[in-house]
């Protein structure tokens, strides 16, 4: 029996699932959520869809479904969440999981009190390419590793509107949430580890929107990630990774990459890992993976590293004062 998904939020990333969705075996598009009920309608008819909604709560009342894909802004995550974990509906989630760290907490101790399966859908943490750096890294082919950076920017100020769910303070829009996300959760993988002391710096609007924002990152033991974000500017959206006997270079856009170049001494190897089909199917299969085998959350992207991830966030969210009056 196929596997059965609904959709909540009909935007750019919920098509781009539902793509997805369509060149895989065994899974289908079940429901579509919008509060456009026209709107639901389209996306069901281009995606082969069976139902549009135009409310959560009728969408929970289907018994059709075997887990949902929350894509709507990240402003409106927790309350779905809650509403389809509380229903005893799986849950994959689009990064950033929650605004806060403690609407995260909140989401993993409802996943935790119902049994219910809760990921915040990191599609990098999934790709085939990190699994060859990861094995670089376990094979200790640039050492231990000692320095992380990375940037990602794009010149989104002045060139989209103001309701822009990027820059919209009502849609928790700012380069953190949206941008700093890939490369704290990128760079907590690769340490495995958690940061003992962050410093950070940036600029945020009125509104608590920030419109750029970096970090140095301090692992102890001689380890430091730096990365910049900015809705801004152009950056090289590109990550390395140091360590004394050589690096690895993830290139642009690193968070969605298909390729890595190690570099030891004088030698240099590329490697190219091409998705099956976009790159969201690899977190789609561990997620109905971990629904069918009875788990709450993922091995592999497991609600501490969520939370721990939140909690970076937060603590670079209130070193460069960016604070959403709803907060």
């Amino acid at each position: 029996m196929a596997f059965r998904w609904a959709i909540i939020g009909p935007g750019g990333i919920g098509h781009r699932f539902a793509a997805t969705l369509k060149a895989m075996e065994g899974v289908e598009l079940d429901a579509v959520v919008s509060r456009d009920l026209d709107r639901a309608r389209a996306f069901c008819e281009k995606h082969g869809g069976r139902q549009p909604y135009d409310t959560i709560e009728a969408l929970l009342q289907r018994d059709q479904i075997d887990a949902v894909y929350i894509a709507s802004p990240h402003r409106f995550h927790h309350d779905q969440a809650l509403a389809c974990l509380r229903a005893g509906r799986p849950v994959l989630c689009e990064k950033p999981l929650t605004v806060t760290g403690q609407q995260t907490r909140a989401l993993i101790d409802a996943s935790r009190e119902h049994r219910v399966f809760l990921m915040e859908a990191m599609w990098a943490r999934f790709l085939p390419i990190y699994e060859q750096v990861r094995q670089w890294l376990d094979d200790g082919r640039i050492g231990e590793p000692k320095l992380i950076t990375s940037t990602f920017g794009l010149p989104l100020v002045g060139r989209v509107p103001e309701s822009h769910r990027m820059i919209d303070p009502e849609l928790a829009g700012g380069a953190m949430l949206d941008m700093g996300i890939y490369p704290i959760a990128v760079t907590q993988h690769m340490y495995q580890a958690d940061p003992v002391s962050i410093h950070a710096a940036g600029n945020a609007t009125a509104q608590g929107v920030d419109l750029f924002a970096g970090a140095t990152l301090d692992y102890g033991d001689g380890r430091s990630a730096q990365f910049l974000c900015t809705m801004l500017s152009t950056a090289r959206n590109e990550m390395f990774i140091h360590g004394p006997d050589g690096h690895i270079h993830i290139p642009p856009t690193f968070f969605g990459s298909t390729k890595a170049t190690l570099r030891v001494q004088h030698e240099e190897l590329a490697v190219t890992r091409p998705f099956r089909i976009n790159g969201f199917e690899y977190q789609i299969e561990e997620a109905m993976a971990c629904i069918r085998a009875g788990k709450i959350e993922s091995d592999r992207m497991p609600h501490a590293q969520t939370l721990a991830n939140a909690k970076v966030i937060d603590a670079i969210r209130q070193q460069i004062g960016a604070r959403y009056e709803w907060e």
